[in-house]
């Protein structure tokens, strides 16, 4: 499957080469190659201008704000932003509009942009869990990731092969207005966005995927879930050794209920890089000062690292 997937992304990426006029099939080359241009400190910039829109809950100004302000860095940087908004009931007995953010690049006029096959979907949630007695803040929890997320659109641009190959999504409603996710609370946008790739054709759904969460710990331990698909666990710690990272991935004891869920669910192999021994979660305490930049680079080479070289290039 694996060898499949690598081949026919060789295919696609020579049509989109062939079609620029460039007769060459993309192949993973180190000296061509972007991860290590990815800037803990860019990244670290766009968290910083996340918290300080403030808590920002599905449904609220305050993630509206943060919504616009994607849309504008995403756009000045070569990628088409798409609204998937929809309405969902919740606990709360009331109906809450979520929007999901989808990019794709493509600094040209593109028509057919949205209905073209892609290998790699990128994604992390962009909401906070609201609370009534403190401001969440969620620097870690979400920003760092939806920081992150900005920082890797700004280096893929500067390899279109690439670029070109991904859909980054921004996912509103990860979190539950309630304690925990159930089935019927929390994942909303996740899940929405599983049921609307459903319907498509399956040329114009992602062939893997990658969701990012809670990445900026100063004291980085990623732990994927258990049953995570082998072949991108694979990927990713290759990436990881390859940078020397490997001490801060790892593999989790169980399952994790996080954006993958909805998207393996539907057949789209997904795995979930997370650090869950954030001490700091869901408390008053994940402000801008819990995040470190490092902790940002190291992830965030490591993800482009994996996608260039071993998920399209062919290694």
């Amino acid at each position: 499957m694996e060898g499949y997937l690598r081949l026919k992304w060789g295919l696609v990426l020579l049509l989109g080469l062939c079609s620029c006029g460039k007769e060459e099939t993309y192949r993973y080359d180190a000296d061509s190659a972007v991860y290590h241009k990815f800037s803990g400190d860019l990244a670290m910039s766009h968290v910083a201008k996340l918290v300080e829109f403030g808590s920002r809950p599905a449904g609220s100004e305050a993630l509206e704000a943060s919504r616009k302000y994607l849309e504008a860095e995403l756009d000045a940087l070569g990628w088409k932003t798409q609204r998937q908004t929809f309405e969902d009931q919740t606990p709360a007995n009331s109906k809450v509009t979520f929007v999901n953010l989808r990019a794709r690049f493509a600094p040209e006029v593109a028509d057919d942009l949205w209905k073209r096959s892609y290998g790699v979907l990128i994604g992390s949630h962009y909401d906070t869990k609201l609370y009534e007695d403190f401001e969440f803040l969620g620097a870690n929890d979400s920003g760092s990731s939806a920081g992150a997320l900005i920082e890797i659109a700004r280096v893929l641009a500067e390899r279109p092969v690439v670029a070109k190959a991904c859909e980054l999504v921004f996912f509103d409603g990860e979190e539950a207005f309630g304690e925990n996710i159930t089935d019927e609370d929390g994942l909303y946008g996740s899940r929405y966005f599983a049921k609307q790739l459903r319907k498509q054709d399956a040329s114009q759904r992602p062939e893997q995927g990658i969701i990012l969460d809670m990445i900026g710990d100063k004291n980085l331990n990623i732990g994927v879930p258990v049953d995570s698909p082998r072949a991108l666990y694979d990927s990713l710690t290759k990436a990881a050794k390859d940078l020397g990272h490997s001490q801060y991935f790892g593999m989790h004891n169980s399952g994790i209920i996080d954006d993958h869920v909805p998207l393996n669910e539907i057949g789209i192999p997904t795995i979930d890089i997370i650090d869950l021994d954030f001490t700091l979660w869901h408390t008053a305490g994940d402000v801008l000062g819990a995040v470190s930049p490092d902790s940002l680079r190291i992830v965030g080479s490591t993800t482009l690292l994996m996608i260039e070289k071993y998920l399209l290039g062919g290694a």
